[in-house]
């Protein structure tokens, strides 16, 4: 009897039908395109959100977004939801019990009566039913794995929501300075313009300028002015957004006033190496968990072609007088073991293989272009990064030069030594330029943003308050 279960539990701990999981060989670079050779064992997109970005009201933000999120709050009862599958399997491996009673009361038929038996009777049974299923080829196992697979890569797609999430907020949110900056340079070119208007028509009372010149002025100012209301409404829409992200109603966004200048980006920070990026990026991880648990899918279908084992026992008591329940005399038991084969439906169970089968290449597939995705994401962040933060610089230089020509132009033109049209075209190119350069600030920034989401920075949950 010894030698016999101990035959069954080996049989059963040890056979497991399907191909167990190999994570899959991939030809990844050396190092990512962009990225510097002397920084690469460190990575920015190991850095916390509230480290990186260093703005008090865009902490403030992000805790909200990451709290609140209609988006983030799906995914954590995803989350809930693989947990309690993975629950569900795991109690596969442990027996059923269940408790039956009942009593009745009979009448037979006087034709079927035996003589001298009473025509009415009762009997009250209660019982405990075990069953139980042996893993013999794993279905159970392979069921277990699949849930597990499934309940991590759902938390790495919550991760991904995240990462996602705090992207958005902050570059909403640098794109709401940018468009401050460029309201406050346009109220400020509108002052200077008005005050041009002025000096225009005192020229022209004085004969020092013509009526073209005090139009073309008033165009110009008026130019100015129409920028106003498009900034002040692509600033009301972007807040707007960064109130949805938060989940919330629209309403203004508190944020730092800079004025027109815009906080510089740093240098290029270290990217890490391909194989972190790989662990870090979140949408990776949750490829990888998505082909292992196609992977145990097939198991599950090959197991389903082999016989079902389950043993199953029954502990009562049945009588017929209510005070006899329970006595040794009314005692009964039973064991049992059952074999459940398909027969006529095994070629449907073929094609359940076949189906798993091809769902693991599709998801294969998909991890390998989750990889590429990734590599292709970083060295695109890097390149922007990197010539965003050169235009940035050159514009600073044009902005400089151009303000030092406007201030000549308008010193000149005051004293009758340059025409008007120098005064007007320093002005406007001026204008455009500074308007360029916070744009730029802007673009700096969020491309900052962008390479630490590619990085797979930015799923940390915020620290306590």
């Amino acid at each position: 009897m010894r030698r016999l279960t101990l035959a069954v539990a080996l049989l059963v701990s040890s056979c497991a039908v399907g191909p167990n999981y190999h994570r899959p060989a991939l030809q990844t670079p050396d190092s990512v395109r962009g990225a510097t050779p002397d920084a690469a064992a460190s990575s920015v997109g190991d850095s916390n959100w509230w480290d990186l970005y260093d703005d008090a009201k865009l902490r403030d933000l992000l805790s909200v977004a990451l709290r609140n999120s209609p988006d983030l709050n799906a995914a954590i009862a995803r989350i809930d939801e693989a947990r309690a599958s993975v629950g569900q399997t795991r109690l596969g491996f442990v027996p059923t019990v269940d408790g039956v009673a009942d009593v009745r009361r009979n009448k037979t038929s006087q034709d079927a009566l035996i003589s001298g038996a009473p025509r009415f009777s009762n009997s009250e049974d209660a019982a405990v039913t075990v069953s139980y299923e042996l893993d013999v080829w794993g279905r159970l196992r392979r069921t277990h794995e699949a849930a597990r697979a499934n309940f991590l890569s759902s938390e790495y797609a919550k991760r991904a929501v995240a990462v996602s999430l705090v992207a958005s907020v902050a570059n909403a949110y640098f794109s709401l300075l940018a468009l401050d900056s460029q309201l406050e340079i346009t109220r400020r070119t509108v002052d200077a313009r008005a005050k041009f208007v002025e000096l225009t028509r005192a020229q022209h009372e004085r004969g020092y300028a013509t009526g073209l010149d005090v139009a073309t002025a008033e165009a110009q100012a008026a130019a100015a002015r129409a920028n106003i209301p498009d900034l002040e409404r692509r600033i009301g829409q972007t807040e707007n957004l960064i109130c949805v992200l938060l989940g919330d109603s629209p309403h203004p966004i508190e944020r730092e006033h800079r004025g027109e200048t815009m906080p510089m980006a740093p240098p290029l920070p270290p990217v890490g190496l391909p194989s972190q990026l790989l662990e870090r990026r979140p949408d990776v991880r949750a490829a990888e968990e998505s082909l292992r648990a196609a992977n145990a899918n097939i198991g599950v279908a090959k197991a389903a072609l082999f016989p079902q084992i389950s043993l199953t026992g029954l502990f009562g008591s049945l009588s017929a007088p209510l005070g006899g329940l329970f006595k040794a005399p009314t005692a009964e038991w039973s064991a049992a073991a059952g074999v459940v084969q398909p027969l006529l439906d095994s070629q449907r169970g073929i094609y359940q293989v076949e189906l798993a089968r091809a769902r693991t290449r599709e998801a294969l597939f998909g991890y390998r272009k989750a990889v590429q995705t990734a590599f292709q994401e970083t060295a695109d962040a890097l390149l922007a990064y990197g010539k965003y933060g050169e235009f940035e610089r050159e514009q600073a230089t044009q902005v400089e030069a151009l303000r030092r020509a406007e201030a000549i132009a308008l010193a000149r033109y005051r004293v009758g030594y340059a025409s008007y049209f120098d005064v007007i075209n320093a002005d406007r190119d001026l204008f455009i330029a500074e308007l360029s350069l916070s744009q730029a600030y802007g673009n700096s920034l969020t491309a900052l943003v962008r390479l630490y989401q590619v990085l797979g920075g930015g799923w940390q949950s915020p620290p306590p308050s």
